[in-house]
């Protein structure tokens, strides 16, 4: 089918000038682009006026936690409905595959509160290649429409994972044997089609590896073309050094960096953002080649149980929760987590009023929900620290939160640098996730760009499209280009904006009024279709990202 959007303001993905123009899709392929005027409905099937509308490409998510919700929550809609046509999986170093039948277990636990934990779910992969080979296979949705996953999405290897698939949950230095086990299925997920490799140095058991424990792995990545995406051991104190480390390690090992959610939050990062960015800047200048996502929101999300001490959450669920049964052991991490600074809350102690349930797996804590640790405990009578243990035991280490310690001017000069790329890091599972989950991206160009002017509108969608597909190394995606597949977005710079909440989180974002994946209408008319054109987008021999077996 050729759809012609005719007289559109075409914004390319490039940061060049905007300029009328009239856009030929041919099935998942862009035909052509002309000035507007230059085609005629005789020249398609079906003919869309884009009158007042910008054309752009789609948005690429760098740091999306859907590794689950593609397939459980087929019709994708928090994505959709905010323009994103492609997303990276895999993050903060805790996903699906590859594992085994053990690993897997532990990780459907770890992360419940991430992305739900589906009993009656099939789990029908164990390799990077399988779990590729599952987003890119047909099958029917509730509503009965036939078809694959809704967005495009490419996969990080999580070290994490590979880690406990090795040496289990536990911490520890691997033997050089273990190393080199880990090595080797690094380099099958690469050559399997991941695109890179995550970390999250803050929870277990990633954050038990040391720095050459990492670089032997990046060495692999980086041999491979692909990237290193962590999140690194502190985003709060002692987070300079967290990001020199990582700056090191993409120098020493020849291993691009892709720094995710690169923020500086608690309170004594406030306005500290211009260090950050004089020391990539400075990396930069010697040829490291570093990116970053960011969203646009203070607050963050991640687990209750993230706040613990990593020797706390040694060895999976069970050993966590024997330790928070052991009053002697409650005692120290009490210790931890309230007098000295936990490294799992970055090295703060933790401020109770921060922490917003978001999400529980018991349905017995519900009335938890929007809550903080001290809002709960002032109304139970309990001492914080009992209420954050309580909760914890109870949700078998499921729950999911808010975490309010972010500062507005960190946000705006991150969001700034030349190598800045949008990741949503939206969770969409809870009563209240993070609005982040619906609103990341027409919050920049509604919010930051047209609002505030932090940047043009063609610099904006740059960010958001453009370069991350650079990263990427999509070889025909991320630009309005002839011959690119037909992702693209048709939206009103004049309303476009967010309307999720952190009161009522699930809202579409006004003023997009189509999305097409691959050439396929997903909204149409500011409605979902039910469509699903997305592809799993693999890493080939050549380097480059494209949809497809090697």
């Amino acid at each position: 089918m050729k759809t012609l959007i005719s007289n559109a303001t075409l914004v390319d993905g490039t940061g060049a000038d905007r300029r009328a123009a009239d856009v030929l899709l041919d099935g998942a392929v862009i035909a052509a682009v002309v000035d507007a005027g230059s085609l005629t409905a005789g020249d398609a099937d079906r003919v869309i006026d884009a009158t007042g509308l910008v054309l752009s490409p789609g948005f690429i998510d760098m740091h999306a936690h859907s590794d689950l919700q593609l397939l459980v929550n087929k019709n994708h809609y928090a994505k959709l409905s905010q323009g994103v046509t492609t997303e990276l999986l895999g993050q903060d170093g805790l996903s699906y595959a590859p594992v085994d039948d053990a690993t897997l277990a532990g990780v459907r636990e770890k992360i419940a509160g991430w992305n739900d934990n589906p009993a009656d779910f099939d789990w029908n992969w164990r390799t990077v290649g399988e779990y590729l080979d599952r987003l890119d296979t047909e099958d029917e949705g509730p509503d009965g429409v036939t078809g694959r996953i809704a967005t495009n999405a490419a996969y990080l290897v999580p070290q994490g994972t590979v880690r406990a698939m090795v040496m289990g949950f536990a911490e520890g230095d691997p033997t050089p044997q273990q190393q080199q086990q880990m090595q080797d299925v690094i380099r099958t997920a690469m050559e399997e089609g991941a695109v890179g490799m995550s970390s999250g140095l803050t929870y277990t058991p990633g954050m038990y590896a040391q720095t050459e424990e990492l670089a032997g792995l990046c060495r692999v990545v980086g041999e491979l073309g692909g990237f290193y995406a962590p999140h690194h051991r502190s985003y709060g104190k002692g987070a300079l050094g967290a990001y020199a480390e990582m700056i090191s390690l993409s120098r020493d090992t020849g291993c691009a960096l892709h720094l995710s959610h690169a923020t500086m939050n608690f309170a004594e990062n406030k306005g500290r953002a211009g260090e950050l960015l004089d020391l990539i800047d400075e990396a930069l200048e010697q040829g490291v080649d570093i990116t970053l996502d960011t969203y646009p929101y203070l607050p963050g999300a991640t687990t209750l149980s993230a706040i613990l001490p990593s020797w706390a959450s040694s060895g999976g669920t069970e050993a966590t929760l024997a330790r928070l049964a052991d009053p002697e052991t409650r005692a120290r991490i009490r210790e931890a987590v309230e007098i000295y600074g936990s490294d799992g809350c970055h090295g703060v102690v933790a401020e109770w009023d921060t922490l917003e349930i978001s999400g529980v797996q018991n349905p017995a804590l519900t009335g938890f929900v929007g809550k903080t640790i001290k809002d709960i405990a002032a109304e139970s009578g309990q001492e914080a620290f009992d209420v954050f243990t309580q909760i914890l035991t109870e949700d078998r280490l499921g729950t999911g939160i808010l975490q309010h310690v972010g500062h507005e001017e960190n946000v705006q000069a991150i969001m700034k640098h030349r190598t800045h790329t949008g990741g949503s890091d939206g969770l969409l599972v809870g009563a209240k996730p993070h609005p982040r989950a619906w609103g990341t991206f027409p919050r920049y160009l509604g919010h930051y760009s047209r609002d505030l002017g932090l940047l043009s509108l063609e610099e904006m969608v740059h960010h958001l499209s453009g370069r991350p597909a650079a990263r990427l190394k999509l070889h025909n995606r991320g630009l309005v280009r002839e011959g690119f597949a037909a992702d693209v977005v048709l939206f009103d710079p004049e309303t476009i904006r967010d309307t999720a909440t952190f009161q009522n989180p699930r809202q579409a974002a006004s003023g997009i009024q189509y999305v097409f994946v691959n050439g396929t209408a997903a909204i149409d008319g500011g409605q979902p279709t039910g469509a699903r054109a997305g592809r799993a987008l693999r890493r080939h021999s050549d380097g480059l990202t494209r949809e497809g077996q090697q």
